[in-house]
């Protein structure tokens, strides 16, 4: 529900790093012609799509040749773990996943955006058929649908999200090119009423079979199994797990600044 330049939000962002970095290179990324596009993307466009045109953006870029750092909001900070674990050049050095849902979500409470028309449709449609392939193809958020009663369902028919994760075997390139990271940075929004489950954010999830109880990344079966390497790296100290009080998105510029901004430096 947002764009790559709105004012109040990316834009806001990009120019106060632009402003706390002098010299610094920043590109935010536009999927679409316009910002209308841009934002309608994110409600519509393939997700697998969406990264590969990104990973074109990204080869494309002179200034980011010599390896980036990357950051997503939301969905973006799943959709940027995707680019670093499909398309390795040029290098990702840092992922900052700010309020990523990293293990998917089950429930979309207060879908963002602007049109509440949108957000009752999507809501009705994730509820009738998440896993069906026409929804599959054309509704974002059903790509990181995870029912976690229907777990069989979610691995066969999850277009994005259980590839990503590593559900239906092992891409050893994935996890390979996800272990390069020097860092990578989750914050969890700890008063979220959007994220359901919030613990998502820190890729813990619903234990498998009902929806009540959570558990963290170290309890999962991805972690125990270490089938994107998030156990060596968690060993090795590339993991780092930020806690922020507020609701989805809700930080201040001094938590930003003192928290955030040391890891593009």
């Amino acid at each position: 529900g947002d764009s790559c330049c709105n004012p109040v939000s990316m834009g806001y962002i990009q120019k106060l790093v632009e402003k706390k970095i002098p010299g610094i290179y920043v590109l935010s990324l536009k999927i679409g012609n316009n910002l209308i596009q841009d934002m309608e993307n994110s409600f519509f466009m393939n997700v697998n799509d969406q990264v590969s045109e990104v990973c074109s953006q990204l080869a494309t870029d002179p200034h980011l040749k010599g390896g980036y750092n990357a950051m997503g909001f939301s969905q973006g900070g799943q959709f940027l773990r995707a680019v670093a674990q499909r398309c390795p050049s040029p290098p990702m050095l840092n992922l900052i996943s700010v309020g990523g849902q990293h293990q998917g979500v089950y429930g979309f409470p207060r879908c963002p955006g602007e049109s509440s028309h949108i957000c009752d449709w999507i809501r009705k449609t994730l509820d009738l058929g998440a896993y069906t392939k026409a929804v599959q193809e054309h509704l974002v958020q059903a790509e990181y649908w995870h029912d976690p009663l229907k777990e069989e369902d979610y691995r066969k028919n999850s277009i994005f999200l259980a590839d990503i994760n590593q559900e239906r075997g092992i891409n050893e390139t994935y996890k390979k090119n996800l272990m390069a990271l020097k860092k990578f940075v989750m914050v969890k929004f700890l008063n979220d009423t959007m994220v359901d489950p919030p613990i998502s954010e820190w890729f813990g999830f619903y234990k498998s079979g009902q929806a009540k109880e959570t558990i963290p990344l170290q309890e999962t079966s991805l972690y125990k199994e270490d089938r994107l390497g998030l156990q060596e790296m968690d060993k090795a100290g590339k993991l780092v797990f930020l806690g922020v009080k507020g609701d989805h998105l809700h930080f201040s510029e001094e938590w930003f600044d003192s928290t955030i901004l040391p890891f593009l430096q």
